[in-house]
């Protein structure tokens, strides 16, 4: 049987991965979901993309320093390399996940 990753499991993997945190009832989040299933096909099988609702993730938004919504960041082998909030292009989340930034 094959166990499911851990949130801080997945950080401190070695694939970059695309960390968006969100609110159910923030606009931006909603129109921002189309480009990230777009970002998740172009970095397949290099990286991953998670989504994390800061209503029900509340404490854990606060310690990763989440000040808005949408707030997207980057991680790789445990190290934060991106993190900036608002709407972006899927061509800009896909060259900060792949490190052509």
């Amino acid at each position: 049987m094959n166990k499911k990753p851990t949130f801080k499991e997945l950080l401190n993997g070695d694939q970059p991965i695309l960390v968006d945190f969100f609110a159910t009832w923030c606009g931006p989040c909603i129109a921002m979901n189309p480009a990230l299933q777009e970002v998740a096909k172009n970095i397949s099988g290099k990286g991953k993309v998670i989504k994390i609702d800061v209503d029900k993730n509340s404490k854990m938004a606060a310690d990763m320093g989440v000040m808005g919504v949408p707030t997207f960041m980057v991680f790789k082998n445990g190290k934060k390399l991106y993190h900036e909030a608002g709407t972006k292009t899927v061509v800009q989340l896909t060259d900060v996940v792949l490190g052509n930034v």
